[in-house]
């Protein structure tokens, strides 16, 4: 086997690996941007994931799932916005009572569509002629639409975030909420729109992993995807490219377990299954140390607002 034989098909499987929790940290990026901390992504996606299936199943129709997941990562946004945003609750506790919450409901939910196989799955769709660039093709451009939506979204969401006018807003809501309330913006609103934003994301990065990655239900199908894209957007300074590549970099290392045991490579298949944490743990330490301790998040972060304090 040549390198490139080796190598093109493991970049390929780090793409869709590492698209279900790239969605999840883009919402995520968001959500911290606007200075809210959101721990239940783990619950988000997973609630995501079995409204999708249970849809798709229904329908026969995977973006009508797809819609579903979108709308269920919302609605339980919106549990963690009323309480965070409007009651102003520790948003630490509220995020990990989520994802408690959206682990349990999951399964409940999900517990007679366990073996039930997706009537029809979001298929391959080669890219047109980018599809046969050599090395390029294979490994970006012959993947399912989820796939090619993401890369939409990362260009969408870095050139709002960087480039308009509301993207500043957002940055200025995380940095400091007071001075946009003084600008007559309204924070409590524009925090709930996008939290609820990125839980929809989340919702979406479930939906993929029963939609397309592995199309069925199991519960914990996630298997802490969520919490690696929580610690991703640490790793991404709160920037969607970078998210991008963290994204590709976990996906890669779980893609690079199975393919070593393919090879025969005789290894734990425990020790396997924890390289790609293993490796986002070594990663956060390398980002933290190498800022020094003084990571650019967004100086609200995690500060419940307060008008009557301004």
């Amino acid at each position: 086997m040549s390198i490139q034989d080796f190598l093109i098909p493991l970049l390929a499987a780090s793409v869709i690996a590492g698209t279900p929790i790239l969605y999840a940290a883009l919402g995520e990026v968001i959500t911290e941007r606007a200075g809210i901390i959101n721990l239940g992504v783990e619950g988000i996606m997973l609630v995501g994931a079995v409204t999708g299936f249970m849809a798709a199943v229904s329908t026969s129709n995977p973006w009508i799932g797809l819609l579903v997941s979108m709308a269920a990562g919302g609605a339980i946004a919106v549990i963690h916005a009323f309480l965070t945003i409007t009651l102003r609750a520790n948003q630490v506790v509220s995020g990990l009572a989520l994802t408690i919450f959206g682990t349990g409901f999951s399964g409940y939910l999900g517990k007679a569509y366990i073996g039930i196989p997706v009537p029809k799955p979001f298929d391959v769709v080669p890219l047109g002629p980018l599809a046969d660039i050599p090395f390029i093709g294979p490994v970006f451009f012959q993947h399912d639409a989820l796939v090619y939506i993401s890369y939409a979204l990362v260009i969408l969401i870095w050139y709002f975030m960087f480039h308009t006018r509301p993207g500043l807003n957002l940055r200025a809501l995380g940095e400091n909420p007071a001075a946009m309330d003084a600008l007559g913006l309204n924070v409590f609103a524009l925090r709930y729109i996008y939290v609820i934003t990125g839980g929809a994301l989340g919702g979406i990065g479930g939906a993929y992993l029963s939609l397309a990655y592995a199309p069925s239900w199991l519960e914990n199908m996630t298997a802490g995807r969520g919490w690696i894209a929580v610690a991703l957007v640490i790793f991404a300074l709160w920037n969607p490219w970078r998210a991008l590549l963290g994204a590709y970099l976990f996906g890669g290392i779980d893609a690079l377990g199975f393919r070593l045991q393919v090879l025969g490579i005789q290894m734990s298949p425990f020790f396997l299954k924890m390289l790609p944490y293993l490796f986002t743990v070594i990663i956060l330490v390398f980002v933290v140390a190498r800022q020094k301790g003084r990571l650019t998040a967004p100086g609200a972060l995690g500060l419940a607002y307060d008008r009557e304090e301004r």
